[in-house]
């Protein structure tokens, strides 16, 4: 089992930044893959972006360029930094964990408010 536990989130002004945090514990190994959904009111959950423990990177085309995702293998921490935030951006964020066999776990959901 892994558990996540997330913390960032909150209510910000268009054009504003935010970071967004999420510690896995529990049973990590060496292979896996960290990020964030999100899902908005009235939509799917999407992919934002994710961090395989070996490096590569995804990004979903509207946060690409103005959202990073890091990680500090040591702290089993992933990070979504997120810049030049727009309404378009309010949802609630998830943080996932997949590991070697594709198991997933899920983060309990931060709330992600752009308004003016």
């Amino acid at each position: 089992q892994v558990q996540l536990v997330e913390s960032g989130g909150g209510l910000v002004q268009p054009g504003d930044s935010l970071r967004l945090s999420c510690e896995a514990s529990g049973s990590i190994f060496s292979m896996n893959v960290m990020g964030w959904y999100r899902q908005a009111p009235g939509s799917e959950r999407a992919l934002v972006a994710a961090k395989f423990s070996r490096g590569g990177t995804n990004y979903a085309d509207s946060v690409e360029g103005r959202f990073t995702i890091s990680r500090d293998n040591a702290k089993n921490t992933v990070y979504l930094q997120m810049n030049s935030l727009k309404p378009e951006d309010t949802a609630v964020y998830y943080c996932f964990f997949r590991d070697f066999k594709n198991r997933e776990y899920w983060g309990q959901g931060t709330q992600v408010t752009v308004s003016s």
